[in-house]
């Protein structure tokens, strides 16, 4: 039997991979009966559609000093700008007139957005719009994130970079920590949060190791979104001269999560996109089931730049729409309109 085939035939069946086995399948040079497996997958439990998110970023403000992300707050050169409630409301529904049902709020960790200030922004947009909410802004206290599942978030992206606590110390100073940032994980599962963890594929000092951790954290922690996408430097960041991530790497660790949890949330990303072309729809062609396309204020986004030569993602009216639409029948998938829940 195809070797391949066999290891994941046994990690499918044991929700267990070794080591070794793990380190065949990111080496292969030849990995579409990989990508294959994934695919037939994602088909089997989604169909050829694809879950849509409308992405609002809401703040380029970050008190972080992160050593990969242009909103660092170390990064002098970064315009800083943050949505109203007014303005992000005005976003939900634009994005609502599409038809999409999930909103995405993102942005740096921003002490402005306060508990009863987001509260204020979730009670408006839950009764209004019929739509689920997922938040992205980073680690906040265990009481601030009770208060915002009550107040109606439904999921909650907080991507982890690494589960190797000499890695992370490599790539966050030292104020940071990593236990808070596992923790943190495991307090939104418990709260009833839908769960997104996430890593960078080709970050500096990242070995196969510690990629092969991430993979354990996943399968510990049974996320129900998995955001991963390749390293690409920001020129204002200490990790400008770093090169970017390779996509064949990041396509192999799609296949492999799509593997471990064949029902898993999994967004090909926009950072795929940015260093191939053709690279969203590579991912969705190795098992991924999810964009997530700009719909946020024009001003903000073009300075949201966590990395440098991020491409357009935007959809600002009905055009685009049917644009990623018609981008996606090419590869024989269509936009689902459906919430897209785990």
């Amino acid at each position: 039997m195809n070797k391949t085939i066999n290891i994941c035939d046994k990690f499918y069946e044991t929700k267990n991979i070794s080591f070794e086995d793990f380190k065949f399948l990111m080496e292969l040079e030849n990995y579409e009966d990989l990508n294959k497996y994934a695919r037939e997958l994602t088909l089997k439990n989604f169909g050829n559609k694809i879950y849509i998110r409308g992405l609002i970023e809401i703040s380029t403000f970050c008190k972080n000093n992160c050593y990969y992300c242009g909103l660092r707050n170390g990064n002098k050169n970064m315009k800083r700008v943050r949505l109203s409630k007014e303005k992000i409301l005005r976003r939900v529904e634009n994005v609502y007139s599409f038809g999409i049902k999930t909103i995405v709020l993102q942005g740096g960790e921003d002490d402005f957005y306060t508990l009863d200030y987001f509260g204020e922004i979730l009670r408006d947009i839950k009764s209004k719009y019929d739509v689920a909410v997922t938040l992205s802004v980073g680690e906040r206290s265990y009481e601030d994130l009770e208060g915002l599942k009550k107040l109606g978030a439904n999921r909650f992206l907080l991507r982890h970079e690494t589960y190797d606590r000499e890695h992370y110390k490599k790539l966050h100073p030292s104020k940071m920590s990593f236990e808070t940032r596992i923790n943190k994980l495991f307090e939104l599962k418990k709260l009833g949060y839908q769960t997104g963890c996430g890593m960078m594929i080709g970050s500096p000092h990242q070995n196969l190791v510690n990629i092969y951790k991430d993979l354990l954290l996943i399968l510990k922690l049974k996320p129900h979104m998995v955001g991963l996408g390749p390293f690409i430097p920001h020129k204002d960041t200490p990790f400008r001269d770093y090169p970017h991530g390779k996509v064949s790497d990041v396509l192999k660790i799609l296949s492999i999560v799509r593997i471990a949890d064949e029902k898993i949330l999994l967004p090909a990303t926009t950072a795929l996109g940015s260093i191939d072309d053709f690279g969203r729809e590579r991912g969705i062609l190795a098992g991924c089931n999810v964009l997530m396309p700009n719909v946020g204020d024009v001003k903000l986004r073009q300075n949201y730049k966590l990395y440098d030569n991020k491409i357009g993602t935007e959809m600002e009216n009905k055009d685009h729409f049917l644009n990623l639409n018609d981008k996606l029948k090419r590869i024989g998938y269509e936009i689902s309109l459906d919430r897209g829940d785990y």
